[in-house]
């Protein structure tokens, strides 16, 4: 079967290296292969291929050199990244341009996997490309194309439920061995237009109402599970980063997903709004949208935020602190340009945190945003060189003297 934008010596090569062992492609690149021949949907391109083996995969790289050059006519450069315990092998493939340049496939062994503990990493077991399409999320990336016969492998009805555009789990147990699959249904639904099956959303209630992991929160963030934290985070980043954001997190919390989360997330009616002026000002989403939670800095530890994010929401709770105690008159009012620059330039206060607060709501918002948009991007009207050319000597009266100058353009009393 002949597949938009690769090279059919690309496929032949991988044939050829299986060495007779069945191998097929799965996952996202048949699924779309599909929706493009069989329902007039738009070709989304290959960022890589996904490919099962029966065998070891890395036995298939191995022997895949020679093919590739075979096929092609020249040395082929290829960077492999083994992955031991799963049993897959990450490659990159320098083609020749006209030929469609650099590829990237992940070959893994046909294996089946066992969940002992939900939201846990599975036990894993080398089988057959049956089990291997049996462990997967849904029924519709549960499709395989074998490559040396060229057969459609649907033991799950996948190709049913691409024609009804519906996402439906594999099993009863699915969002109980691993959460994250609730938030992929998101991705997919808002990328493909697909709902998620009345079973599936059954499921999801249910599993959420029970809540089966050994984590629950409230207990101490660095003891969650894979799915309850690192994954989750993976997921919730492509997901903001790759997808239509605004329809994913509406299915997800229509179908009560962001309760994954933090309660207070699956209640919560603003994050369009927060989340909009995060892009405006050019913040990553995620922090923003666990700033909203009922406490932040635990979910950021939980999902293993990185440490300049996890900064950013502890400063900007320092910072809305302040801004109540201003509110409440237990602080005075910034009166001056200058005043609030102080405020918000003070050592350990990055301007990410601001506009945090900013995307979040805080009060007073026009001198916050006056600050974003202008105040500070204004310097002294001289800088160190010249001053020193007047006869300053480097050192703290010299900074003291900037800072002054610097205060005196924004509150007016001279011009820059």
């Amino acid at each position: 079967m002949q597949i938009p934008d690769v090279p059919p010596q690309l496929l032949t090569a991988l044939v050829e290296a299986a060495a007779g062992q069945r191998l097929a492609l799965v996952g996202g690149v048949v699924r779309d292969l599909l929706l493009h021949r069989h329902h007039q949907d738009p070709w989304r391109g290959l960022p890589d291929l996904d490919l099962v083996v029966e065998g070891q995969a890395a036995d298939l790289a191995a022997r895949l050199p020679d093919a590739l050059e075979q096929q092609f006519g020249t040395l082929i450069p290829l960077r492999q990244q083994p992955h031991g315990r799963y049993g897959t092998v990450e490659l990159e493939l320098q083609l020749p341009v006209e030929r469609g340049g650099t590829w990237l496939l992940d070959l893994a062994s046909a294996r089946r996997e066992r969940y002992t503990t939900p939201a846990c990493n599975p036990e894993v077991h080398w089988g057959c490309l049956e089990d291997d399409l049996a462990r997967r999320d849904f029924s519709v990336n549960a499709l395989a194309l074998d490559l040396a016969s060229g057969q459609l492998l649907d033991p799950h009805g996948g190709a049913t439920d691409l024609a009804e555009r519906r996402l439906r789990f594999l099993h009863g147990d699915s969002l109980r061995d691993d959460p994250t699959r609730l938030l992929r249904a998101a991705r997919y639904a808002a990328r493909l237009g697909f709902d998620l099956a009345a079973a599936g959303r059954r499921q999801a209630q249910e599993t959420l109402a029970a809540w089966p992991w050994p984590w629950r929160p409230g207990d101490p963030p660095e003891l969650a599970p894979p799915a309850l934290g690192t994954r989750l985070r993976m997921e919730l980043e492509l997901l903001l980063e790759r997808e239509p954001w605004r329809q994913a997190l509406a299915a997800l919390q229509d179908w009560g997903g962001l309760a994954l989360l933090a309660g207070a997330l699956q209640e919560d009616s603003s994050w369009r709004r927060r989340l909009a002026w995060a892009e405006r000002m050019g913040l990553p989403l995620l922090p923003v949208l666990v700033a909203a939670a009922d406490d932040p800095e635990a979910l950021a530890r939980r999902l293993q935020l990185p440490q300049a994010q996890q900064a950013w929401l502890r400063q900007w709770l320092r910072l809305r602190h302040s801004l109540v105690e201003i509110a409440r008159g237990e602080l005075p009012l910034p009166d001056r340009p200058s005043a609030w620059c102080a405020l918000l330039e003070q050592p350990g206060l990055r301007p990410e945190a601001v506009a945090l607060a900013l995307a979040m709501g805080e009060q007073p918002r026009r001198p916050l945003l006056r600050w974003w948009a202008a105040w500070r991007h204004v310097p002294s009207p001289q800088d160190g060189a010249t001053l020193i050319g007047e006869g300053w000597a480097p050192g703290e009266a010299l900074g003291m003297e900037l800072r002054r100058r610097r205060r005196d353009v924004l509150d007016g009393l001279i011009q820059p």
